[in-house]
């Protein structure tokens, strides 16, 4: 009887460690294949950020009115907004403009066609709201040429608009940089005010924006590297006569600009920095994208210390790990030298201005923050192009006086 109940006893702490080892090893396997799917969305996210990728569909066309020359989108927080924009589609034409908003409910927005569309243009239903307005330089009506300014990746193609209309670009140059995920086009609405100022404009491209050359991963490094092709298109300016830098940048743009100010050989010769939407810090905006995306926080903060080291830099697609230390303005505020005019809108819905606001109360002394309220991300100057032109031109007023000295109150 004892025999048998040792036996027994036997049998069932074996079949009680069986079951131990089944469910230790289940859970190994769950956590493991969480820890897996955790690691591939990880990677997916980091992925996007540093990788471009075709302009995002963020609208659609429901109807376009060939006798009245409108147009109607679905209404999101860009398509309502008051002023002039651009709208990139496909079909008979890649891209129109708008202007004023006509009528809207709670799905749609009516707004004036500026670009003629004729009774045989029949464009896609899919479309992207554009803040550049004008595509091409020669919309400008400016005399300009094209350039080309070398740099370590290759030559990286600009436009060129001399302040004279004989071709002489004078001593004080405004080099502008657009954002990520963009290209130079975007910067054409600055021009002609520049121009009107007497300030010669040089309108860059750089690494792997689609106009400048593409290096081996083609990748961003979020202004990290881009800068140093901002910094030959310096020394480029300044074998060409230029003496004063003014560096304006959009978006990404301004991380790249506020490198360029903390970082060039040239940085004697910068005059000051014009921002608009700026990138201040890439931790707070990827922070805020992840919360936008509905990613829990965990996650965002894994993504950004997966694009921080370099071992995980050939997952990512990236050159290298971004140096998020080093692009943290507010951090480095100390360092900086040059004024600067921060313009940036509270409902930018892609950039946050909470970096803008802290730059700014951590350097009064060289900093002044325009606040816009409604005109969302890069579009400041489509949405009240007066308070925009006016902004700059009292900065200047201050800080860097027109070569002709008829820059307006």
């Amino acid at each position: 009887m004892r025999a048998s109940r040792r036996a027994a006893f036997g049998v069932s702490r074996f079949q009680s460690a069986a079951t131990l080892r089944s469910i230790a090893v289940g859970l190994a396997s769950a956590l493991f294949a969480v820890s897996a799917m955790l690691a591939l969305v990880t990677v997916r996210i980091a992925r996007r950020v540093v990788m471009p990728s075709a302009r995002a569909i963020d609208t659609r066309i429901l109807d376009v009115d060939v006798a009245a020359q409108t147009i109607t989108l679905t209404r999101t927080p860009d398509t309502e907004l008051p002023g002039r924009y651009g709208l990139f589609t496909t079909g008979a034409t890649d891209y129109v403009k708008i202007g004023s908003v006509l009528s809207s409910d709670a799905g749609s927005v009516k707004r004036k066609l500026l670009t003629e569309v004729g009774g045989g243009m029949s464009l896609a239903a899919e479309a992207a709201f554009s803040g550049w307005y004008f595509q091409r330089p020669e919309e400008l009506h400016l005399p300009f040429t094209d350039e080309d300014v070398h740099t370590a990746v290759g030559n990286c193609p600009a436009w060129l608009f001399p302040a004279g209309a004989d071709g002489e670009t004078g001593d004080t140059w405004v080099i502008q940089i657009h954002g990520r995920g963009t290209t130079r086009a975007e910067c054409l609405r600055a021009v002609p005010v520049f121009a009107a100022l007497g300030f010669t404009s040089l309108v860059v491209s750089y690494r792997n924006d689609g106009d400048a050359p593409r290096t081996r991963t083609g990748s961003y490094a979020l202004g990290a590297t881009e800068w140093r092709d901002v910094d030959a298109a310096i020394g480029w300016a300044r074998r060409r006569g230029a003496q004063r830098i003014l560096l304006m940048g959009w978006s990404m743009g301004g991380a790249i600009a506020l490198q360029v100010a903390l970082g060039s050989a040239h940085r004697e010769h910068v005059a000051g920095l014009i921002l608009d939407s700026p990138v201040i810090d890439w931790r707070t905006v990827l922070t805020y994208q992840g919360r936008a995306l509905g990613l829990p926080a965990p996650v965002t903060g894994l993504a950004i210390e997966t694009l921080r080291a370099d071992w995980t830099a050939p997952a990512t697609r990236a050159e290298a790990g971004i140096p998020f230390d080093r692009l943290d303005i507010v951090a480095r505020a100390g360092e900086l030298r040059h004024p600067i005019l921060l313009m940036h809108s509270d409902d930018d819905g892609f950039v946050p201005s909470d970096a803008s606001h802290r730059l700014a109360a951590a350097r009064p002394d060289l900093v002044e923050l325009q606040v816009f309220t409604t005109a969302r991300h890069t579009k400041l100057w489509n949405y009240d192009q007066q308070r925009w032109t006016d902004a700059i031109t009292g900065w200047l007023n201050r800080h860097v006086p027109s070569p002709t000295e008829e820059i307006a109150p």
